[in-house]
């Protein structure tokens, strides 16, 4: 096997003619230098000089060795500046995924953090069950925001770490053109217009199974997963609905948000981290984002 050391020290031997000369630039010894070439010639199983009394020449052999050597120091040198700039820059970068709700928990931390502390945070908005398979290996993210309604709808791989971020309590939330109908008690809401999520999602399913507990049958009016969607149509009327806190900030005068005790669910906010990404400003970043 050939050393790059090696490769090194014959291309300054043969440029400046000599051991002496070579081990002077390299800081060697010429007995090192001696001893390095002695090992080039058994890699390579070629004469690589003429040795005499008082002279080492280098053979064709040697120049031409000399020569490709260049090249295969260059494009190693080449390599390894490579190498260490995507790891400069993959310490810098943080490929973070979040839930829609999430953005404006995020954008507040964002805002507060000087620009060059943003530099390199990318953000990717979508559905939890969208963001897990980027946390695969060689995939697009490092790390992952979700959640998860009760204990069944989302899976992941064991080895990715999770780090809690949050309770996220729901509440119901009504047009505030109704009727004032506190202090919510179940069999108030058991007649209104409800807005539910799509049937056959995990979060329908914990819905109605949560409804049918309290011997709700809601009258459906519509059916939606985008709280933002979910909001408009509560403000105009629709139906009521249960809303995560998150979805609620800055949710305006024209609807009533009533914590109803009966009620005590919540969807627990946590982080997925690929182990090998997990570096100390990403969990910095993670820290400032649980609320």
């Amino acid at each position: 096997m050939l050393k790059p050391e090696h490769l090194r020290t014959l291309r300054e031997v043969v440029q400046l003619g000599s051991f002496a000369a070579a081990a002077n630039r390299l800081g060697y010894t010429s007995s090192a230098v001696s001893q390095q070439m002695a090992a080039l010639e058994r890699a390579t199983g070629v004469r690589l000089f003429d040795r005499s009394a008082h002279s080492v020449l280098p053979t064709s052999a040697a120049e031409v060795l000399a020569r490709h050597a260049t090249t295969v120091l260059t494009d190693i040198e080449r390599m390894v500046a490579t190498v260490q700039a995507v790891h400069r820059n993959s310490e810098r970068q943080i490929r973070l995924g979040i839930f829609p709700s999430y953005a404006d928990v995020l954008a507040g931390v964002l805002s507060r953090m000087e620009p060059e502390e943003r530099e390199g945070v990318r953000i990717t908005v979508a559905e939890p069950s969208q963001l897990i398979p980027r946390l695969g290996a060689g995939g697009e993210t490092d790390a992952a925001i979700v959640y998860q309604v009760g204990n069944a709808g989302l899976a992941w791989p064991p080895a990715l770490v999770r780090h809690w971020i949050a309770e996220d309590r729901y509440k119901v939330v009504l047009p505030r053109r109704w009727r004032d109908l506190e202090p919510y008690r179940v069999e108030q809401l058991a007649d209104l217009p409800w807005i539910m999520h799509h049937p056959g999602s995990s979060d329908a399913s914990f819905f109605d199974a949560l409804f049918a507990r309290w011997q709700l049958h809601p009258r459906v009016a519509c059916h939606s997963d985008d709280f933002r969607v979910t909001m408009a149509l509560i403000r105009a009327g629709v139906g009521a609905a249960l809303i995560p806190d998150l979805a609620l900030r800055d949710h305006g005068d024209d609807v009533v948000v009533a914590d109803v005790p009966w009620l005590n669910t919540s969807r627990s906010v946590f982080a997925l981290v690929r182990p090998d990404r997990e570096t100390a400003r990403l969990r910095s970043l993670l820290d400032a984002l649980a609320v």
